[in-house]
């Protein structure tokens, strides 16, 4: 019985040459390059073309495997944290929205596998598909390399993020942020709207915008629901508090006026 890797096609020398200098540059190395390969192949190559290969079962290795080096990690530096403190922090630096910034950085958008359409509609730019991109690599790599090379490679990735999130630097609740804001300055709460959803169940995208008093901002996107108001509150919080205050504290503050 043929294994997966035995049935991949043959990677072209100019696909090749791309492959290596990106594990040069992300300081990595395959035994394998066709599991390199495979980890930045995207569903929609195989649902245009009927290849049969694509890197969502590397993917679902690499969330577990990423899920674990993170909360060695965590449990390793930070005694001081107890177990909730640990997971808050956990959440946030696994989350699509760091994990696709990661992936930005180490440019894994230039040398993705995407089907053309995918491509086209600004695929590269996603944050699902970036990061699941890099859990499909570190599933790769572990299985390549096994768990040392994959430990030292989460640990430069993701030891800076867990140092961000120690020191305030990262995702901010701005959902939370915003409801504070409002009940503040004018003593209401933020009305999400959702103003469309465009996509196939699996891929959706979501516009939502929000009203605070009287005035709207936005429209905040996301792949869900959730991600798409984060953003509208974000529009809104940072705009609501750049607007000046009276510096008579008797005098109206303009931002009651909204």
């Amino acid at each position: 019985m043929k294994t997966t890797l035995q049935i991949l096609p043959e990677i072209d020398p100019e696909r090749k040459k791309l492959l290596l200098s990106f594990q040069k540059k992300v300081m990595i190395k395959f035994k394998n390059l066709s599991l390199l390969n495979l980890a930045l192949m995207h569903r929609s190559l195989s649902n245009e073309s009927g290849y049969k290969f694509n890197n969502e079962r590397l993917e679902f290795l690499g969330d577990a495997i990423l899920g674990a080096v993170t909360a060695t990690l965590l449990y390793e530096t930070l005694r001081d944290k107890n177990e909730g403190e640990l997971a808050k922090i956990k959440s946030v630096v696994v989350s699509e929205e760091v994990l696709s910034g990661i992936a930005r950085e180490l440019q894994i958008d230039t040398i993705l596998l995407l089907g053309r359409g995918e491509d086209l509609s600004g695929g590269r730019t996603k944050k699902a598909i970036l990061a699941d991109a890099l859990e499909a690599l570190i599933g790769a790599l572990y299985l390549d390399s096994g768990y040392k090379p994959i430990y030292g490679f989460v640990s430069r990735i993701i030891l800076p993020e867990i140092n961000r999130v120690l020191d305030n630097r990262h995702f901010q609740d701005y959902k939370s942020l915003l409801q504070e804001l409002s009940q503040r300055l004018t003593k209401t709460y933020p009305v999400y709207r959702l103003l469309k959803r465009s996509g196939p169940e699996h891929d959706r995208f979501f516009w939502v915008e929000v009203q605070v008093n009287s005035q709207h901002f936005g429209p905040g996107t996301g792949r869900n629901k959730k991600s798409a108001e984060q953003a509208a509150a974000k529009i809104a919080f940072e705009t609501l508090s750049q607007l000046p205050r009276e510096s008579n504290p008797r005098e109206s503050d303009p931002r009651e006026q909204i």
